[in-house]
């Protein structure tokens, strides 16, 4: 059944899988966001240890998402990889550097004696929370605003910036795009944070993060409102009829429009972002992350497709438009295709032990008893 499937066919299903495993990450940010309220929700030792604590169950589960996503990118569609990784490498670099430094604060953050003190080590782990974050928006960005490289006729990447991936950062559109992904994770943060700490006892602790899941929901509401706006009125890459690319008005409008799907899962996104944060910061649930998380993964999901289906490049160059990446003309081979779709039948199996991980490691609310154990954090 599989070895008869169209290459095309492939190619957009692993695109497709691709795009789960990113989504999925950007809702696994809830423990960069927690990070970043460290220093804004946290008002004493026991309450900043209960968060981190809480954080350190879950934040091996962020990290591997993101080397699965860069692993699956690598297999399924090597000459995107080659192209961002080997020409924007100072960006991934940066990315990379903030996840390692994030393993190494929960790791020696409580260790006696340690060489940069419990602050020292709080400060990285909201480096990583918010420029890690940031920047990571920025290289989502240029999924619609183009990059600066060139593709010889070998494939030899040359990139047109010295700045090496960093210029993203100073495109209003990828900036914006990073700013709400920052203060998304800071309100999944908060709301999974009321889901998994115990604060009973703390009454001004839940008062702090309910207030910080509605605040910071608020302020990611008008860059998310810039995006979406320039989504729909900004010229976008299409691949002509020839083959070559061409700018075109209200691109990814028309690809939105052409997908319906994308439509209704965009819409119920925002409704389940919404709905939890209500559920958060106006009543005494603790559940709005399972609300809030699922609304990410669904408009994560619709970022990371609508550039890429529709006669879309989906990794655009700005300085030499027929370079721009495809999923066709950037994917693996069929038959590598074919071999990891096989593989991938085993991903149901994968996702049912991470969901039982998850659930052991989550099946009661943490509290102080489990701070004042010598393995916490």
């Amino acid at each position: 059944m599989i070895g008869n499937l169209e290459y095309s066919t492939l190619q957009g299903l692993w695109w497709l899988l691709c795009s789960v495993v990113g989504a999925v990450f950007l809702f696994l940010n809830f423990v960069q966001g927690g990070q970043s309220l460290l220093w804004t929700v946290a008002r004493t030792g026991e309450e900043k240890s209960l968060i981190i604590n809480s954080l350190g169950l879950k934040w091996e589960l962020t990290f591997t998402s993101l080397v699965v996503f860069g692993g699956a990118l690598f297999a399924a569609f090597p000459k995107f990889y080659a192209t961002s990784f080997g020409g924007a490498y100072w960006v991934w670099i940066i990315i990379l550097f903030t996840f390692i430094v994030q393993a190494v604060s929960y790791e020696f953050r409580n260790k006696p004696r340690n060489l940069l003190g419990e602050k020292g080590y709080e400060l990285f782990l909201l480096i990583n929370g918010t420029l890690g974050i940031l920047l990571i928006g920025a290289a989502v960005g240029t999924f619609y605003t183009g990059s600066n490289f060139q593709l010889s006729q070998y494939n030899l990447v040359t990139w047109t910036s010295p700045l090496r991936g960093l210029e993203a950062a100073f495109n209003v559109f990828n900036v914006f795009m990073g700013v709400f992904l920052v203060f998304n994770a800071r309100t999944l943060g908060a709301m999974y944070l009321l889901n998994n700490v115990d604060c009973t006892g703390m009454p001004e602790l839940e008062k702090r993060l309910r207030n910080a899941a509605m605040t910071n929901f608020l302020i990611s509401l008008p860059f998310l409102l810039y995006v979406l706006v320039s989504l729909l009125l900004m010229k976008g890459f299409e691949v002509q009829e020839a083959g070559s690319v061409a700018m075109v008005s209200h691109k990814y409008l028309a690809n939105l429009l052409a997908n319906p799907i994308l439509l209704v899962l965009l819409l119920a996104g925002l409704v389940l972002v919404i709905w939890g944060v209500w559920k958060s910061a106006r009543s005494d649930s603790t559940r709005g992350i399972w609300f809030g998380g699922a609304g990410t993964v669904l408009v994560g999901l619709v970022v990371l497709l609508l550039p890429a289906f529709n006669n879309t490049p989906f990794y655009p160059s700005k300085v030499d438009l027929a370079s721009s990446l495809t999923i066709h003309n950037a994917s693996s081979s069929k038959f590598t295709l074919t071999v990891m779709t096989y593989v991938a039948l085993f991903i149901p199996l994968i996702l049912a032990y991470i969901a039982y991980v998850w659930r052991a490691m989550a099946g009661r609310r943490i509290n102080l008893d489990d701070v004042n154990n010598e393995e916490a954090y």
